[in-house]
């Protein structure tokens, strides 16, 4: 990593200076640097030290009512010192992930016109699409490198959030700084205001949005490749991560751009890696095989698509055809088993529809298509994932005919926030005897059951992006491809300690962010390499360039340019 302490020059003084966050050091400017900077009179008399200020931050925190304060709090926090604010983050990741991303960042986002108190980032409206070059000029972002966008019309399982969506650009970012050490200094969250469609937004006299309904069509897609367009002119080597675009926008604008931009889609691609990781680290765990498995995923959105299709290439790289693959799917959406009678689909949900034909031989519990405990009884999957953000919909009757067929269900209820999980992992534990082998979307302490301690792994896709990104960065990759996001959950599940100790948790804990990016920005930029997507590097040079892009919070000394 890059310890390396350089004097910094710095430009502003006085005030100024108190107000830049990325400069901000607060009661810890020496006295030395107070006489220099023409801060004298301007704080406290004591010099802190960054640790002491970390503690009294802490102590601050813990202090919060409940987690929506916790979450107000440390948005204050990196408005107005952002080394403090990631000093304070890594000395809790487990403890403070929950508070900056999900689950609390969706309140966050619903809340947003209410507690918004300073802007970040750039907020782009239809209005801007002429002038995108203009507001892009600015020379305070020449140093972006590493960019997150939403249109606020798919925020978690809380639907549309219009430009309260904000807070997931704000919210990931910083955890590509937290856990992938990438310097603050060079993000940009960006929110693409298109209007919203969800009526309490629009009736509420603080919303801070476009009042009016989404745009569609043409107009949309203008907008986009206008944004695209900029984006390329202006940094031509960015990462741009999509994140919570809806279901019909994700996956075509993702492929759509993937070769113009170095670019991934989040919700499509990470969600499915790290899905991916934690299933090649279950099926290790019980001594089976990933071309083994049966996989029915509650869920035909871009989410639940997107995992079927990176584990379906998964199993190719061992050894099944597509064909094999495809077939080991089944897909239900809110209307049930995806088939190809199935009326409109979109045309990335088109190709994993089953042939209808097969469910002559089933036994259904009534008349039409077939629901998901139909599929759990006649298919006998071993896997089941949720991504529907429907809350319970793995009721108790699923659950248990899925563990009347399979001696370790392997079950995923991956919807987030934590209102909108498919099933609590406690009750998924006493419906299986304590045999499944549970991963969700959002945190949940351990579940003690006849003398056993259960953990459930998180599938957060902090475990992917931010060591994507942070590999991609590193080396300079143009390109982010699927079987870099194979890698990535490969490089993930080989650092489960259920591998080495029994009963061990599925995935590393998070508070090993740091370590567990930058394994997977290893094996990215391996990938990149060998995908001729990137400069020739040694492995060596891969490694020391990794390592040398890795951002540490901790002050520099202060020279007046």
């Amino acid at each position: 990593m890059n310890t390396t302490v350089k004097v910094k020059q710095v430009r502003i003084t006085g005030h100024e200076l108190l107000e830049h966050p990325l400069l901000n050091k607060g009661t810890a400017f020496t006295q030395e640097e107070r006489d220099m900077l023409g801060l004298n009179g301007m704080l406290p008399a004591r010099v802190e030290t960054l640790q002491e200020q970390v503690e009294r931050a802490l102590q601050t925190l813990r202090a919060q009512p409940d987690p929506l304060a916790g979450y107000v709090y440390l948005r204050s926090l990196m408005d107005i010192n952002e080394t403090l604010y990631y000093a304070v983050v890594s000395r809790d990741l487990y403890g403070i992930l929950p508070l900056i991303y999900t689950p609390t960042v969706g309140a966050g986002c619903q809340q947003f016109s209410h507690l918004f108190r300073r802007p970040r980032g750039l907020f782009l409206s239809m209005a801007d699409q002429d002038r995108l070059d203009e507001i892009f000029a600015s020379p305070r972002l020449d140093a972006v490198r590493c960019i997150v966008v939403t249109d606020g019309e798919r925020i978690l399982g809380l639907g549309d959030q219009g430009t309260g969506g904000m807070g997931i650009p704000i919210g990931k970012l910083a955890i590509y700084t937290a856990c992938g050490g990438i310097d603050p200094a060079t993000t940009l969250p960006i929110m693409l205001d298109t209007g919203t469609n969800n009526p309490e937004r629009l009736a509420d006299p603080l919303y801070l949005g476009e009042r009016h309904e989404r745009a569609r069509g043409a107009a949309y897609d203008d907008f986009i490749e206008a944004f695209v367009r900029a984006v390329n002119k202006r940094w031509p080597n960015v990462l741009l991560q999509w994140e919570d675009f809806h279901k019909n926008n994700a996956t075509r604008l993702l492929e759509k751009y993937r070769d113009r931009l170095c670019t991934f889609n989040d919700d499509v691609q990470g969600t499915a890696s790290i899905a991916a990781g934690a299933l090649l680290a279950a099926v290790r765990q019980i001594g089976a095989s990933l071309t083994e498995q049966r996989i029915a995923i509650l869920g035909g959105g871009s989410a639940g698509i997107g995992i079927a299709e990176l584990i379906k290439r998964t199993m190719m790289q061992e050894g099944l055809t597509e064909a094999e693959a495809r077939r080991r799917f089944y897909v239900v959406g809110s209307r049930g088993l995806v088939t190809e009678q199935t009326t409109g689909l979109e045309p990335f949900q088109q190709a994993w529809a089953q042939d209808s034909a097969q469910l002559g031989a089933w036994t259904l519990d009534r008349p039409g298509p077939a629901m998901l405990l139909d599929v759990v009884r006649n298919v006998r999957p071993t896997v089941l994932v949720g991504v529907s953000g429907q809350s319970g919909a793995f009721p108790e009757a699923v659950i248990r005919e899925m563990a009347r067929h399979c001696e370790r269900p392997i079950v995923f209820p991956l919807s987030n926030p934590t209102s909108c999980v498919e099933a609590l992992p406690s009750d998924i534990v006493e419906w299986t005897e304590g045999r499944a082998i549970v991963a969700t979307g959002s945190p949940f302490e351990p579940f003690d059951y006849r003398g056993t301690r259960h953990y459930f792994a998180q599938c957060n896709n902090s475990y992917i992006f931010p060591g994507v990104g942070l590999g991609v960065i590193a080396v300079g990759a143009c390109r982010i491809s699927d079987e870099m996001f194979i890698a990535a959950s490969r490089a993930v599940a080989e650092l489960s300690p259920a591998m080495h100790e029994p009963g061990g948790k599925l995935l590393p804990d998070l508070a090993d962010m740091r370590q567990v990016s930058r394994h997977v920005a290893l094996a990215v930029a391996h990938q990149a390499r060998a995908e001729g997507a990137m400069p020739t590097m040694t492995d060596r040079q891969i490694a020391e360039a990794i390592d040398a892009t890795q951002w540490q919070p901790v002050y520099q000394p202060y020279a007046l340019a």
